[in-house]
């Protein structure tokens, strides 16, 4: 079978550049086609040293090349060249890490979707901002990023900086909370079809690659469930604590027990900050003291006390928690009743969290 080239560059201009939105074909990134027996080879060209997005543009283009024409190789076929435009940076300050002046690494995981577990994030994060704290937020939720949209800066465009000799991503910043994630560079309607090292070099690059500068906290927005992307954060980036959101539903409460096993387990032995409770009761705006409990009452509060970990909170099901996510104004910065329960959590998080910190 033979490819013509103009195919091969078809497939290739599907694969966009995240830093500016197109496509690697148009931007002349793709060199030197060429068809060598069942070997599909050609050259990559970035336009400056360390290019951040390099080896996910790589294996995006690995990807794409595979599934268009799986008859043929690619894997160890793409060089990789730098034509630099501009003056080389200043060689990087030995031991430099992006990371270093960050006192506080907090995972925030489910261990099922459609718990709220990104709405809890966000929320707190605006929370510990509005107490004082320099706070980051990293969307990890590579295949469902969901922070652009609730803070409403879909449209940001982060672009890079250099410090110290090297290029990092700026990340935006909104309500006090430095955020960075995979939605600033991918349109939030496509599906990311990523195999998990794809995933997890991306979550690399919006964690390490990132001008955080000093922070007192940084939250993680895990995705749901126990898989790659967990692991990945668990062991390269060390959060000093993790919290669990749930909900008081019984197929809720048996996937935060597998949250609690898999980072209190053996291989990644990381503290349970505790659990929050969302959605535990319902309150009508215009009956404010009413409580009906839709999906059964205090279940993480009798799970928090079986494994002994603190129940940090819980949350009531108010309208204006989901319009603030759709509206990108988090409900902790208008709701008084939701702004005070946030306010409980962050105030214990900061407890506990000194606990595990002294």
């Amino acid at each position: 079978m033979s490819l013509d080239i103009q195919e091969i560059n078809r497939v290739l201009s599907q694969v966009i550049h995240p830093e500016n939105g197109e496509n690697i074909i148009a931007l002349g990134m793709v060199e030197n086609i060429r068809v060598e027996d069942n070997n599909i080879k050609f050259t990559l060209s970035f336009k400056k040293a360390r290019d951040p997005f390099a080896s996910s543009i790589k294996k995006a283009c690995e990807l794409a090349i595979e599934q268009a024409f799986p008859n043929f190789q690619i894997k160890g076929n793409i060089l990789e060249l730098v034509k630099e435009t501009a003056p080389k940076p200043k060689a990087a300050k030995p031991n430099s890490d992006s990371l270093s002046g960050i006192k506080h690494r907090i995972a925030i995981a489910s261990g099922k979707g459609g718990v709220g577990k990104s709405t809890v994030t966000s929320n707190l994060a605006v929370t510990l901002a509005k107490l004082g704290y320099k706070v980051g937020l990293v969307d990890a939720d590579i295949y469902g990023p969901s922070m652009p949209k609730m803070f409403g800066v879909e449209d940001a465009k982060p672009f890079m900086v250099e410090v110290d000799g090297q290029e990092l991503i700026e990340p935006v910043e909104k309500y006090g909370v430095k955020l960075l994630s995979v939605g600033f560079f991918v349109k939030l309607e496509d599906a990311l079809v990523w195999r998990g090292p794809m995933a997890t070099n991306a979550l690399r690059q919006i964690i390490q690659q990132v001008n955080w500068g000093e922070l007192d906290f940084l939250l993680f927005d895990l995705p749901p469930g126990t898989g790659d992307v967990h692991i990945t954060l668990s062991t390269e980036f060390r959060p000093d604590g993790a919290i669990i959101v749930g909900t008081p539903q019984e197929v809720a409460l048996a996937d935060v027990i597998k949250g609690i096993k898999m980072f209190t387990g053996q291989n990644l032995n990381i503290p349970i900050l505790g659990i929050v409770e969302n959605m535990a009761w319902f309150t009508p705006a215009e009956l404010p003291d009413n409580r009906y409990y839709i999906f059964g009452k205090d279940g993480c509060k009798k799970l928090a006390e079986k494994y002994d970990l603190p129940l940090l909170g819980q949350i009531p099901i108010v309208q204006s928690v989901c319009e603030g996510g759709d509206n990108g104004e988090p409900s902790s910065l208008t709701n008084t009743l939701i702004a005070e329960k946030f306010n409980e959590i962050a105030q214990k998080v900061v407890q506990e969290f000194s606990k595990f910190s002294n």
